[in-house]
């Protein structure tokens, strides 16, 4: 059972009885303006059975986590692998519901994915992209050790409006490089 464990949260897996508290947290506009537009608003209890099917469909890395505050799921954290010459990057996101901003949650379970995903899953750099105007969300990414690295203007639209997005990053200083597994095609660069 994956779960990281960190003092003010658990990040874990989903599980099929989160359906009530996930619809509690995330059926909030203040939530869902932050979000991308696959993020439902109003979120049902058909978007919770949905989405839960569908996250533990497989048994292979999550790539959609659950946070969990005293035996709660709180709220999610995710990652979408790059593909390709992207494939040692992820860009990572988050939501909280509203009740628990505020508390430092948010910040620890990206700092517990962040190590997660450097150390076990060998990955040279994360980034996430949220809306400039979420300075709650900024801080989260900056207290968790990711660096701004640009302001893309205009880049999204949400509910119909032009936004701008904030480019943040965080690169592995630790990477071990490409390994075999990682790479099989390794040998017929560097022997062929």
């Amino acid at each position: 059972m994956m779960e990281l464990r960190g003092t003010r949260c658990v990040v874990r897996r989903w599980r099929k009885g989160d359906a009530e508290a996930l619809v509690r947290q995330a059926d909030n506009l203040s939530v869902a303006r932050h979000l991308r537009d696959r993020f439902p608003h109003p979120y049902t209890p058909a978007d919770a059975k949905a989405f839960l099917s569908s996250v533990g469909a497989n048994g292979h890395v999550p790539e959609n986590l659950a946070i969990d505050v005293d035996g709660q799921a709180a709220g999610g954290v995710g990652f979408s692998r790059g593909h390709d010459v992207e494939r040692f990057s992820a860009e990572v996101g988050y939501w909280l519901g509203e009740q628990y901003w505020g508390r430092g949650v948010a910040t620890e379970a990206l700092l517990l994915v962040t190590g997660w995903l450097f150390e076990r899953h060998n990955l040279l750099r994360l980034f996430a992209l949220p809306f400039a105007d979420n300075l709650a969300s900024a801080r989260v990414l900056e207290k968790a050790g990711y660096t701004r690295e640009a302001l893309l203007r205009s880049s999204c639209v949400k509910y119909g409006v032009p936004r701008d997005q904030l480019l943040y990053a965080r690169v592995n200083a630790g990477w071990e490089g490409v390994r075999r597994a990682d790479f099989p095609q390794a040998d017929r660069l560097t022997h062929g």
